[in-house]
């Protein structure tokens, strides 16, 4: 037995001798080099590119076989361009598993690496050639002790979505890597992208697992952490934390105690978001999820929002899936009011058809606050939404209660880019004034605030409108249809249609971006002036029953810009009215009983009391530069006929106003018969000041003159009858 155990290690330190003087004559008389034409043209003929070997290939044989491959790079498919490169490469075979053909690498180094991909319209890529599989020879293993890979750069250029990404700075280092055993991963790198935008210094830890026999891989640990900027978020910080399997043989990943984290500032705003899903597990014909809960929070200067969603359970296969409870808070903190909402309901997916749905919305939102009219508000929510992803378009029908309101709302939105906006809203009754912040005090100084219609530029939206009774700035109406159309930075309201104090409306409206710009063309037929100005301007100036045609136009980028360039047209034709403020009757018969005594102007303020009536009141107006100017005012009464001219200044606010007033009858209505004396006497009357004071002056002079002269024509005429009755005695 000694003698055979002596003869096998002689044997076996001649064979170690004889391999020993192999390798060193291998050292000696092999350059590797030499072979260089022949690898090149190797690649050329499997891949169709060129590989370019620009440093020279060095061979270590002892006490592993090593080979160094300096500079290197290869080209495009089938083309001269460079794909990819890399400074050095470093790699360490054992010897003994090699000659089993079993692959041992106990070291890969890899520096300076860069590389190029590009995904082209037509979704292609510029690595498709080398996705492809070759074949493999099963009995070759590999085992490598680790790997680390150095500052290395990858970019990406998407030319089907339009955007492109690049990875500097790429560090990447590795435990042992071998079939079925765990080992330890870090990878490092800095990300940079266009769209969304992205810069960010990214860092990942994981335990690695492969069985490539099995074919299951695994990333236990996981913890990937991203900070910088992205999606508009300034000081970014994500994280990616869990457990992630995929079993190839059976078709089935797993994710188990996902946790999603990530947090930054839009702005001023600080927003946090966090997704925690406990397991969630995704085959061909089977997905489930124990639950999966999202907490979000915005935080800003004046206030705070909370959203928070919770999934029960998710149940499905490849194809579809579906929960039978969708649950949303919404809780909304601001200085002077707090908003709290709800949202549940069963939400379904089919991934063929690209459809999703929750087909039965129960929702509330209450408002409340010291600072709201009315404390607050309560809306209640019923109805379903659709997603329709392959044709993307979003649907959704709800009804709504609103304190006393009950709105229905058919609502949707196609294609997902670049919207267009389907509204189409039924409400019973409406009374708007309660949701508007109070009217400030007209003590109080008010800063005007610029008019915005920006939200025009990108709204691109159609839809109706109808309203069976509203209240808005204290005016009522009912019956209100209106259909509009938004686009291109503006909105066409056509036709706008109501009823109003015992009246119809009917016409159109539109504002403009550009300007801004509103124009307003209104007929109102058979309107009850006196109560609508009460109502909408809290003034009680005029009386009567008929209609009323507007068609302006102003643009500025203030309501007091508006209103100084404001022009177009108007009219005015009311029937059994008043003008309050004066009494032109009453005022005549006062001049009347101190005529000789008075004279010169008699002005006077604007009284509720006193009111000049009308049986009939015309006027039209040419406005330009904000100032209606009228050439034609009439107005008629048993007693009285009035006509006049004049300018109402909107800008300033002001009027200037002469009307001339012709007694003609003698009723007794307003006095008629004590000016009887003053029939056929036209007296000036002159309206001026600004629209909350105006001031009425009766120029008496000219009332005396006129008077004078009526006294001498009827002694004339007097005294011309007497005359010629004397010639006929």
């Amino acid at each position: 037995m000694n003698r055979y155990l002596k003869y096998g290690l002689a044997a076996a330190a001649g064979v170690a001798f004889l391999f020993a003087l192999l390798l060193a004559a291998v050292a000696l008389f092999v350059n590797p080099n030499d072979y260089k034409p022949q690898i090149i043209q190797l690649v050329k003929d499997k891949k169709q590119r060129t590989l370019t070997l620009a440093g020279d290939i060095k061979l270590a044989f002892f006490p592993r076989l090593g080979f160094d491959l300096g500079r290197a790079s290869i080209s495009e498919f089938q083309a001269d361009k460079e794909f990819a490169a890399i400074e050095s490469a470093r790699l360490y075979l054992s010897w003994w598993p090699l000659l089993k053909k079993e692959l041992v690498v106990e070291q890969v180094r890899v520096e300076g690496v860069r590389a190029s991909l590009v995904r082209f319209r037509d979704g292609t890529t510029n690595f498709d050639d080398l996705l492809k599989k070759e074949e493999e020879d099963k009995q070759l293993k590999f085992d490598i002790d680790s790997v680390k890979i150095g500052n290395s750069a990858l970019t990406f250029r998407d030319e089907m979505g339009g955007r492109q990404f690049a990875l500097s700075q790429i560090e990447l280092k590795t435990g042992r890597l071998a079939n079925a055993r765990p080992t330890r991963a870090e990878l490092g790198f800095i990300l940079r992208g266009d769209n969304p935008h992205i810069k960010a210094d990214v860092k990942m830890q994981t335990e690695l697992n492969f069985d490539t026999d099995a074919r299951r891989f695994s990333l236990r640990g996981l913890n990937l952490e991203m900070t910088g900027e992205a999606a508009g978020l300034s000081g970014l910080a994500a994280g990616v934390k869990g457990d992630l399997a995929f079993d190839q043989a059976m078709g089935v990943m797993r994710a188990e105690n996902l946790a999603v984290a990530v947090a930054g500032k839009k702005g001023a705003d600080d927003i946090d978001v966090r997704l925690l899903v406990p397991k969630v597990e995704w085959a061909a014909d089977r997905m489930a999820t124990d639950k999966i809960d999202l907490v979000a929070k915005v935080k800003q200067v004046r206030g705070e929002m909370g959203l928070v969603v919770n999934l029960p359970a998710l149940t499905g296969d490849s194809k579809s899936f579906r929960a039978d409870m969708l649950n949303i808070d919404l809780s909304i903190f601001q200085e002077g009011g707090e908003y709290k909402g709800k949202l549940s309901s069963p939400v379904s997916g089919d991934f063929k058809s690209k459809r999703f749905a929750l087909s039965d919305i129960k929702a509330n939102l209450a408002a409340n606050g010291g600072k709201m009219p009315g404390g607050g508000m309560k809306l209640d929510i019923s109805g379903s939404a659709e997603v329709d992803a392959g044709h993307q378009d979003v649907a959704l029908k709800l009804v709504s209660r609103l304190d006393e309101s009950t709105i229905k709302a058919n609502l949707g939105a196609s294609p997902f880019t670049n919207p267009h906006f389907r509204i189409d809203v039924d409400v019973d009754r409406l009374d708007a004034d309660r949701y508007l912040p109070p009217k400030p005090k007209e003590s109080e100084p008010q800063s005007e605030k610029p008019l915005d219609f920006s939200a025009l530029k990108t709204l691109n939206a159609s839809g109706s409108v109808k309203i069976g009774s509203l209240k808005l700035y204290n005016v009522k109406a009912s019956n209100i249809r209106l259909e509009f159309r938004a686009g291109d930075g503006r909105l066409v309201v056509s036709p706008l249609a109501a009823s109003l104090y015992q009246g119809t409306a009917s016409g159109s409206m539109s504002l403009n971006a550009a300007g801004p710009a509103v124009a307003v063309r209104q007929n109102i037929a058979g309107v009850s002036i006196g109560p609508l100005l009460k109502d909408a301007l809290d003034k009680d100036v005029l009386e009567g029953r008929g209609n009323v045609n507007i068609d302006v136009a102003a643009n500025g980028n203030a309501v007091s810009a508006m209103k100084k360039s404001m022009q177009g047209k108007a009219a005015l034709n009311l029937r059994d009215g008043a003008v309050k403020g004066i009494n032109i009757a009453a005022a005549l018969r006062e001049a009347k009983s101190r005529l000789g005594t008075m004279k010169g102007e008699k002005v006077q303020a604007a009284s509720a009391q006193e009111q000049t009536d009308f049986s009939e009141l015309t006027a039209s107006f040419s406005i330009q530069r904000g100032v209606a100017h009228n050439e034609d005012l009439a107005a008629k009464s048993p007693l009285l006929r009035l006509a006049g001219n004049g300018d109402i200044d909107f800008g300033a606010e002001r009027l200037n106003y002469l009307a001339r007033a012709t007694v003609v009858g003698t009723l007794e209505g307003q006095g008629g018969r004590e000016l009887a004396a003053l029939k056929g006497v036209t007296v000036p009357v002159r309206v001026s000041g600004p629209f909350k004071a105006p001031q009425f002056a009766m120029d008496f002079n000219a009332m005396v003159g006129e008077a004078a002269k009526q006294e001498i024509k009827s002694r004339a005429e007097d005294k011309l009858k007497e005359g010629l009755k004397g010639l006929f005695r």
